[in-house]
């Protein structure tokens, strides 16, 4: 029951999506960028189980904007994109008690009450992409965006400041 109890109590302190922030050492949600090349990052973000999927897609290409913009980049293309769902399971021990009496005639009675064993499914997405740079907007035939635009887009969507991470 207690274990219960701090399961819950975990869940409430915890229980809001992934905010945008650098993932951390104790909990794996947030994001994380690689520099592959001098203009080419992977660029990742990790939601815990109350981040919907849109959210980490939204917020995978929020931080590629800021990289652009603090690497004084002016757009970027995205030449290969991941969405993923990330399961995890939790089994909760099971515990026995028993309960037992007796009277003067020798009769036993006993009760034995098996609580846990449940199984908790926690799903959290993540969004990886592979982003190319540029230090104004190329001519090519892709979907190229524009790093100032999203920042202040999704900046407003998410109420977060490019430049603050």
């Amino acid at each position: 029951m207690r274990l219960l109890i701090a399961i819950a109590m975990l869940v409430a302190l915890c229980g809001c999506a992934s905010a945008y922030k650098p993932q951390g050492f104790w909990f794996n949600d947030g994001f994380t960028e690689t520099k592959l090349d001098t203009n080419v990052f992977r660029v990742n973000f990790s939601g815990n189980e109350f981040t919907a999927s849109g959210r980490a897609e939204d917020m995978v290409l929020l931080r590629s904007a800021e990289i652009a913009i603090k690497n004084d980049f002016t757009h970027f293309v995205i030449v290969d994109s991941n969405v993923k769902q990330n399961y995890a399971a939790f089994t909760t021990p099971l515990v026995a008690t028993t309960t037992a009496s007796a009277n003067a005639a020798g009769t036993v009675t006993a009760q034995t009450t098996t609580t846990g064993g449940q199984t908790f499914v926690s799903v959290s997405p993540s969004a990886t992409n592979t982003v190319v740079y540029f230090k104004s907007r190329p001519n090519i035939q892709a979907l190229v965006y524009d790093a100032s635009f999203l920042c202040s887009s999704l900046g407003k969507k998410y109420e977060v400041t490019c430049g603050a991470n």
